[in-house]
């Protein structure tokens, strides 16, 4: 059970989603049940086939979504899960679940746990990320407007996480550091699966360097914004002071208007990529200086598996595990970051060891086969 259909995958968890049901489809059948509160793409549906035996699609309307978050408001569930429940749709999953008889029900993140939380079957909720964390992050950066309505968000979250977490057979969550702020006193019974990185795909690429930093994600995505005005406006200044003609690549889909506005000489916002490797190639330095969200950025496993030289912050590289300054470089100012980066584009030799010892560590550590075997694990230790 999704909350998106997840293909194409521009998005973490349509990411995560679709190598998990490519992985599992080698051993298991498949049903598929994904919202849809956007057009799908119309590959989708063939491209998923592939591993599923069914692929039901469940579209939320829009035109719903102000009355279930008012209705999210009274009954005290957060807005997250208030904006992707529709009783029809809900009928619908049950009735699904009632004609397939399946062994095992997994779902993806607390959005759709709702529709499942009370149906008697063994059941695995992969919480992902820890989203009260990831929303007490986005209060501390946001305007004095919206403080009190994220404030409220965060409680709700918090609260939710808690009470869902015995409702289903096993949990399971990205990284150690995401485990161990989930609000229940049963943390450590969560099961840590990481995310992986298609390393045949995300391979070395021989590309003139157009741009000197590249960052890169899905730009209407709050952390990723809040990444990019910080890189745009307070960190690249300070490498264009010593690097004249420096240039900055933006890199992702659904670019926010304050991304848009980042716009300049020497910045290109570029929006959809139909061949996202291509930024990463064509720019000597990856960086993703992360202030707020939660999780594995996917951004940094993909970046250093093409083996680009990465720097990123201290939030990030918790959930990462990279060795700092061997395999990644950290910052937390925009002094340090602009340090880096500078240090590296005058030192060739010293990006290409610490792009080459990155590499390795991907490649050692993050493999979607592996990870997956994981939850396989907890799958068929219910079975028989």
């Amino acid at each position: 059970m999704l909350s998106r259909v997840p293909y194409p995958t521009e998005k973490g968890d349509k990411l995560r989603a679709f190598h998990q049901i490519r992985c599992l489809s080698m051993n298991h059948e498949i049903i598929l049940c994904a919202l849809s509160d956007c057009m799908v793409d119309p590959e989708a549906e063939t491209v998923l086939r592939k591993y599923c035996s069914e692929v039901h699609i469940i579209p939320v309307h829009k035109t719903g979504m102000i009355w279930n978050l008012i209705k999210a408001v009274f009954n005290g569930k957060p807005m997250q899960t208030g904006y992707f429940y529709r009783c029809k749709a809900k009928r619908k999953v049950q009735k699904l679940i009632e004609e397939s008889k399946p062994d095992h029900i997994y779902c993806q993140l607390l959005r759709v746990a709702e529709y499942v939380r009370k149906t008697p079957l063994v059941k695995t909720l992969d919480y992902q990320d820890v989203f009260s964390m990831g929303m007490k992050r986005r209060m501390n950066t946001s305007p004095w407007w919206m403080k009190p309505f994220l404030k409220l968000e965060y409680n709700r979250l918090c609260r939710y996480e808690k009470e869902i977490f015995d409702d289903f057979t096993y949990k399971t969550i990205i990284s150690a550091p995401d485990r161990d702020i989930i609000p229940h006193p049963d943390r450590q019974k969560i099961v840590i699966v990481p995310n992986g990185v298609d390393q045949a795909y995300f391979s070395p690429m021989n590309l003139p360097k157009n741009f000197d930093l590249v960052f890169t994600g899905n730009m209407g995505y709050p952390p990723n914004v809040n990444a990019a005005e910080f890189l745009a406006r307070e960190i690249f200044p300070l490498v264009l002071k010593k690097i004249l003609g420096a240039r900055l690549l933006i890199a992702g889909a659904n670019p926010h208007h304050k991304v848009l506005a980042l716009k300049s000489e020497h910045v290109k916002v570029s929006g959809w990529m139909q061949d996202i490797r291509e930024s990463y190639a064509s720019s000597k330095i990856f960086i993703a200086p992360m202030r707020i969200g939660t999780g594995l950025q996917n951004k940094l496993l993909e970046a250093m598996s093409m083996k680009i030289p990465c720097i990123t912050s201290p939030l990030a590289n918790t959930a990462l595990g990279a060795k700092e300054d061997e395999e990644i470089l950290v910052g937390k100012t925009a002094a340090e970051y602009s340090d880096h980066i500078i240090r590296l584009l005058k030192n060739p030799a010293l990006a290409d060891n610490l792009a080459q010892k990155g590499y390795v560590f991907v490649k050692r550590t993050y493999d979607w086969e592996k990870s997956t075997a994981i939850l396989e694990n907890l799958i068929v230790s219910n079975e028989g």
